[in-house]
Order: structure tokens, then C-alpha cells, then sequence
């Protein structure tokens, strides 16, 4: 059976998209390509029409985690005014709903460690997706110039992985909830 020319990018993305969810669920080690195959309906052997090797997989779907994580924070903040949308995203970021649901969140606090072991290729093109993350967020940070927001942006964020990676890490709800409010509470005065 002949495919149309647009099927394969079809089932590229697909394929991308999944590994991407399961890549923030699972870890970098725990999404296999035989399972994120199998669940396309696609044979292992299939994944080299596709890509190269796992590295370009795992690339493509760590790309795929940071646009989604930077469309959905940049749509929470449009829905505000210019100079309270920062606020906004501070409060997606640090709720319940985000924290329980690593698939759909962002790949920083699923994946630091293991991002900060990755082989020495894939170092630049990871260094080059979080450059990219953090220029499409600036526009939204608070500050006057560009060094203000810079500033913003690397202590908001690294303050919200860290409770999000600490969130995830307790059992109980309303555990995770504490940790999620103070952090947001200390956020939304501190600039």
C-alpha cells in the first residue's frame, strides 16, 4: 500500500509528540523506542525511516516538550495585562494540574538531572532549546530592561522547578498543594 507524501510527516509528529509525554513521564532511559513504536502501530525497525538513532528521537522530543510548555505559558499570559503576565505564568506553572501531569508540563523539572548528564554532543542543541525557551518568556517577565528580565526570568523559573520537582516528590496532595502555594505566594511579591 502506497502512502500519500504527507504521511510520514504525520506519523513522524505523532510519533515525536508520544515520545515527548513519555519522555517527561518516564525519564530519558525509560522511553524506549520498541514501546513508543509499538504504541504508533509501528515496528521497531520502522523508527529509521524516521530517525537516526534515539539521540535524534529524544532531541526532537525534548523540542517538542519546550513548544508546547512555551505556547501554554504564552497564552496564559497574553489572556493578561503586559505588565501582570509573568503573574500568570507563575501561577500555571506552580499549580496542581501542571505539577500532577509531568506528560503535559515542562521538561525542566521531569528531566534536569538527566539533562545535565547528557553526552557532550547533545549538550549544545539542549543549551540551544533553553536559550530559545527563555527568549520566547522574556517578553513576559517583569523588569525594565533586558538584564532585569533576564534576572527575572532564571530566578522565577529556577525557583518553580525546584518546587515543582519537590512537589512531585510527596505523597500527599495536599503536600504537594503547600509547596505549590508558598512558592507561588512567595513569587507573585517578590517583584
Amino acid at each position: 500500500m502506497r502512502y500519500q507524501p504527507e504521511h510520514k510527516a504525520e506519523v513522524h509528529e505523532k510519533i515525536v509528540k508520544d515520545a515527548s509525554r513519555r519522555v517527561r513521564t518516564e525519564g530519558m532511559n525509560g522511553a524506549g523506542v520498541a514501546a513508543v513504536m509499538r504504541d504508533n502501530g509501528l515496528t521497531h525497525g520502522g523508527f529509521y525511516r524516521h530517525f537516526g538513532n534515539k539521540d535524534e528521537l529524544l532531541l526532537e522530543s525534548l523540542r517538542e516538550a519546550f513548544r508546547e510548555t512555551v505556547d501554554t505559558l504564552s497564552q496564559e499570559a497574553e489572556k493578561s495585562r503586559p505588565e501582570t503576565a509573568w503573574k500568570a505564568i507563575v501561577k500555571a506553572y506552580l499549580s496542581l494540574e501542571y505539577c500532577d501531569h509531568p506528560e503535559r508540563g515542562c521538561p525542566l523539572p521531569a528531566l534536569a538531572p538527566e539533562l545535565a548528564r547528557v553526552d557532550k554532543s547533545m549538550k549544545g542543541q539542549i543549551l540551544a532549546e533553553l536559550v530559545n525557551y527563555k527568549d520566547r518568556m522574556l517578553p513576559f517577565m517583569p523588569g525594565r530592561g533586558v538584564a532585569d528580565k533576564e534576572r527575572a526570568f532564571f530566578s522565577i523559573f529556577s525557583t518553580m522547578i525546584g518546587a515543582i520537582e519537590i512537589a512531585r516528590m510527596l505523597p500527599e496532595r495536599a503536600m504537594r498543594e503547600k509547596v505549590l502555594a508558598n512558592t507561588r505566594d512567595f513569587l507573585l511579591h517578590s517583584f
